[in-house]
């Protein structure tokens, strides 16, 4: 699998570390229930996902990348600091 870091270009799959689903953390004040969802329970969906991961052997930037879990195809990759941006957070 290739993943293209929105910094360095296309590169084997190996320079990164997969660091979880992206998902949207809970409000500060978000009840406990809230916050032992967010850090326990997680889907295994077989499909589309998007997930972060680390461009630890390259420049080390956040990245959401957005794949097939079955076939490995990877539709996007953007850095995470400009979803966040785009987001309002």
């Amino acid at each position: 699998m290739r993943i293209t870091c929105p910094l360095c270009g296309a590169r084997d799959r190996r320079e990164f570390y997969y660091k979880g689903a992206a998902l949207a953390r809970p409000a500060i004040d978000a009840g406990p229930q809230a916050w032992d969802d967010y850090v326990h329970l997680r889907e295994n969906p077989a499909g589309r996902t998007k997930d972060f991961w680390q461009h630890e052997a390259g420049c080390g930037a956040w990245i959401i990348v957005t794949r097939d879990t079955v076939t490995h195809e990877v539709y996007a990759t953007e850095l995470a600091s400009d979803v966040k941006r785009s987001a309002g957070a």
